[in-house]
C-alpha cells in the first residue's frame, strides 16, 4: 500500500503553501525594508490563517482537501445563475422560470421602448406544442385597448342568485396578481398601486392584509382573505366580522377574494418568522410584533362546500354588496364539484373565481410543491369553465386566471380557454425591475422588490417604477388589441379554443377545440351518460355538505365496465370507487390520464362555420366515454391533419 504524500508535497495544498511562503517573504521584507511590506504581510497572513481554518474544519470536505482554493468552487456556484443569465443563456433557452426573451418583452414594454423583432421569429414553428392564433382576411378596427368586464352583474342587469352583489366592478382584463406586503417591500407595493391607479386596473393585496402602502396612492384593490384572516382576525386567528366590515367598506376596496389555495404551494400554508414581523407588517396583518405569523393550510371559518358558499354570501353582505369570490388551484376534482353542487343547492354563487395554476410563483415554496403539486392553469381553467357551463351557472360567475401570464399571447390563450380576465404577478415584478435573481426568500433581493431591508428597498424608486407598471399594462393590452384585430374580433371575450392551433407533432396540428371537446350547457343537470369520464365518475361522488367523496349507492354511477378501475379483475362498483377514494388507497380512478379534456365556449357567440365537426377518435381510447354522434360536416375541420 502506497504511503500518503507529505502535506506540502500534495498539489491540493499548493495554494496554501504559496500563501505561507508569501507570509514568510513578507516578514522578511518587513524586517529588511520596513512598513511598505505591511499590506502583503496582512494579505498573506490572512490567507494562511484561512488555509489553516479550512484544513481543520469538518463541515466541508472540499475545503479540507483544497484549503483556500476550495472557496473558488463556492464562489462560482454562488454566481452561477448570473453567469448563465448574462453570458450563457440564449434568448429562447428554458429560463427559470422565464426565458430572456420573455423578460425582455416585459422590460421593453414597461420602459416604453420598441418591442418589435427584425428578421422573423426565433421560435421553432415545427416543434411539438407550438401554438398560434388563426387570423382573418376580414380584420377589425378596435377603438381602444382598454378592454373591460363587469364583475358582479352590471348596472343594467343586477347579479342573480341569493345574496347578490349590489356594487359591481368594471375591471380591466389584465390586473396585478396577489402579492403581500411582507413578501414585497413597501416601495414595491407603493409603485404597484400607483401604477394601478395611473393605468386604472386592479391591484390584489395578497393575503397579508391591507397596509398603509396599499392605500397611499388610491389604486383599486382586490382584498384577498387567506386562512390567517389577516386584517380581519381575532387574537386566536379566527375570523372577525366587525374588523372585516370596517376594512372592506373602504372605497378603495373594489372586490373581496377568499384564498382557498395558491398555485405555487396549494394546501401548504406558511409561516412568517417573528424576526420578520415588523411593526408595519404587524399593523397590516393584525398580529403581534415579533411573533411568528402563521397562515394555516386550511380555513377555520368553514369546513364544507355549503359553508364556503355561505361564507361568500356573508362577506358580500358585510362588504356592502361588493363582488366576492374565491381563488383556488384545482386539486381533488370531487371537491370542486362539491362546491358547484353547493352553489346549486344554496343559490349562492361567487361573483368570480380565480383559477391559479400550479406554475404560479411565490417567494418560497418547497421544491416538490412547486414542481408536482396541483393542476396547471390550462387543466384547472378548463375544468372550472366547463363545470360552470354544465351546471348552468357560467353566466353568473366570472373567471380570472393566473399562472405565467406575461405577454399578449398568454392573455389571448387564457381568454380562449375560458378566462374573463387574467392576473400577473411576476410580470408586474419584472416591470418594477426584477431580474429573476430568485433570492426572494432571503431578503437579499438586488432590486429592492422582495426585501424588508431599508437599504436595499431604497434602490427601488417609486416615482420611476410606477409609470413603468402602467406602461407594461397598457402596452401589453395594446398588443392584445392588435392580435384581436388580426383575428377579426372586437373583444377578448370572443376568443375561444376554435381560434388557437397547436402542433401535435411534426406532421399533425389540431385546433385546441378538438383537443379539448366541449360540454353541453346544462349537461350536469341532465344525463351524464354522454359526458366524459371526469364527470361521470366524479360528479356523483361530490357532495355539497362534505369535501370528502360521499358513498353513493350501487348503481348511482354509470355501469360501464370500460370506464372503471378493476378489483380482482372485475369492474369496480361505485361503492368500491368511493370507498377507495375515502381511504386514500386509490386517489384517482384509472384510466384517467387527462384532468379535463372537455371544454365549452357555448356562452360565447361562435360562427357555425367554425364549430367542431366531430370529436377525434383519440378521445374514445383507453376506456374514455364514447364520442357523441358526429354532427353534419362543417366547412372547417377541427383536426386539420397535414
Amino acid at each position: 500500500m502506497s504511503q500518503p504524500m507529505p502535506l506540502f508535497r500534495s498539489i491540493r495544498y499548493t495554494t496554501w503553501a504559496l500563501c505561507a511562503l508569501g507570509l514568510l517573504l513578507s516578514l522578511g521584507g518587513l524586517a529588511a525594508w520596513g512598513r511598505g511590506w505591511l499590506a502583503p504581510l496582512a494579505l498573506f497572513g490572512a490567507l494562511t490563517l484561512l488555509g489553516w481554518r479550512d484544513y481543520t474544519q469538518t463541515r466541508h470536505a472540499i475545503l479540507r482537501n483544497y484549503p483556500i482554493l476550495g472557496h473558488l468552487r463556492f464562489l462560482l456556484e454562488f454566481i452561477r445563475p448570473e453567469i448563465r443569465q448574462y453570458f450563457v443563456e440564449g434568448d429562447l433557452d428554458a429560463g427559470e422560470p422565464f426565458t430572456r426573451a420573455q423578460r425582455n418583452v416585459v422590460y421593453q414594454r414597461a420602459k416604453g421602448e420598441p418591442d418589435v423583432r427584425p428578421f422573423g421569429t426565433k421560435l421553432d414553428v415545427g416543434a411539438k406544442g407550438y401554438e398560434w392564433i388563426n387570423h382573418s382576411l376580414q380584420t377589425t378596427k378596435i377603438g381602444s385597448h382598454d378592454f373591460r368586464i363587469w364583475i358582479g352583474g352590471n348596472p343594467d342587469a343586477p347579479a342573480a342568485g341569493a345574496m347578490p352583489c349590489t356594487q359591481p366592478y368594471n375591471a380591466s382584463v389584465f390586473n396585478i396578481s396577489a402579492m403581500s406586503f411582507g413578501a414585497l417591500s413597501a416601495n414595491a407595493i407603493l409603485a404597484l398601486n400607483q401604477g394601478a391607479r395611473i393605468g386604472v386596473f386592479a391591484h390584489d393585496t395578497g393575503e397579508g392584509g391591507i397596509s398603509r402602502y396599499h392605500l397611499e396612492h388610491g389604486g383599486d384593490l382586490i382584498w384577498e382573505i387567506g386562512s390567517g384572516y389577516f386584517g380581519c382576525r381575532n387574537a386566536d386567528g379566527s375570523f372577525n366580522p366587525e374588523r372585516f366590515a370596517r376594512q372592506a367598506r373602504e372605497p378603495q376596496v373594489k372586490m373581496v377574494e377568499i384564498k382557498l389555495s395558491q398555485g405555487a404551494k396549494p394546501g401548504h400554508g406558511g409561516v412568517l418568522p417573528g424576526a420578520k414581523v415588523t411593526p408595519e407588517i404587524a399593523a397590516a396583518r393584525g398580529v403581534p410584533v415579533g411573533v411568528d405569523c402563521v397562515s394555516p393550510s386550511s380555513h377555520s371559518a368553514f369546513s364544507t362546500p355549503v359553508e364556503l358558499l355561505q361564507f361568500v354570501g356573508r362577506l358580500r353582505e358585510l362588504s356592502g354588496g361588493k363582488p366576492t369570490g374565491f381563488k383556488l388551484c384545482i386539486g381533488h376534482i370531487w371537491e370542486w364539484f362539491g362546491i358547484v353542487k353547493a352553489m346549486l343547492e344554496t343559490g349562492i354563487t361567487p361573483d368570480f373565481i380565480v383559477v391559479d395554476g400550479a406554475e404560479g410563483g411565490t417567494g418560497a415554496a418547497p421544491i416538490e410543491f412547486a414542481d408536482h403539486m396541483g393542476a396547471p392553469v390550462q387543466e384547472g381553467l378548463h375544468l372550472v369553465h366547463n363545470t360552470l357551463i354544465g351546471a348552468g351557472l357560467r353566466e353568473r360567475v366570472k373567471i380570472g386566471a393566473a399562472g405565467k401570464v406575461i405577454n399578449s399571447f398568454d392573455l389571448a390563450r387564457m381568454f380562449a380557454l375560458g378566462a374573463d380576465w387574467c392576473n400577473s404577478g411576476r410580470g408586474f415584478m419584472m416591470a418594477l425591475g426584477c431580474i429573476q435573481a430568485q433570492v426572494c426568500h432571503t431578503g437579499l433581493c438586488p432590486t429592492g422588490i422582495t426585501t424588508q431591508d431599508p437599504r436595499r428597498e431604497r434602490a427601488l424608486a417609486v416615482g420611476d417604477k410606477a409609470p413603468r407598471v402602467a406602461q407594461y399594462h397598457a402596452n401589453t393590452l395594446h398588443a392584445l388589441k392588435e392580435l384581436l384585430q388580426a383575428a377579426g374580433l372586437m373583444h377578448p371575450d370572443q376568443l375561444s379554443t376554435h381560434h388557437i392551433v397547436r402542433r401535435i407533432d411534426s406532421e399533425r396540428i389540431r385546433l385546441l377545440s378538438a383537443i379539448m371537446p366541449t360540454i353541453r350547457p346544462g349537461a350536469l343537470l341532465d344525463d351524464l351518460a354522454q359526458q366524459h369520464n371526469v364527470y361521470r365518475l366524479y360528479w356523483p361522488l361530490a357532495d355539497a355538505h362534505h369535501f370528502a367523496p360521499h358513498m353513493p349507492a350501487a348503481g348511482e354511477l354509470p355501469a360501464l365496465a370500460a370506464m372503471r378501475p378493476t378489483v380482482a379483475g372485475r369492474p369496480a362498483s361505485a361503492v368500491q370507487i368511493a370507498e377507495a377514494l375515502t381511504q386514500r388507497r386509490a386517489p384517482h380512478p384509472t384510466p384517467l390520464t387527462r384532468l379535463v379534456p372537455e371544454q365549452s365556449n357555448a356562452h360565447r357567440a361562435i360562427p357555425s362555420s367554425t364549430t367542431p365537426a366531430h370529436v377525434p377518435s383519440e378521445w374514445t381510447e383507453s376506456g374514455d366515454a364514447p364520442a357523441p354522434a358526429p354532427a353534419p360536416a362543417r366547412a372547417v375541420r377541427e383536426d386539420l391533419d397535414v
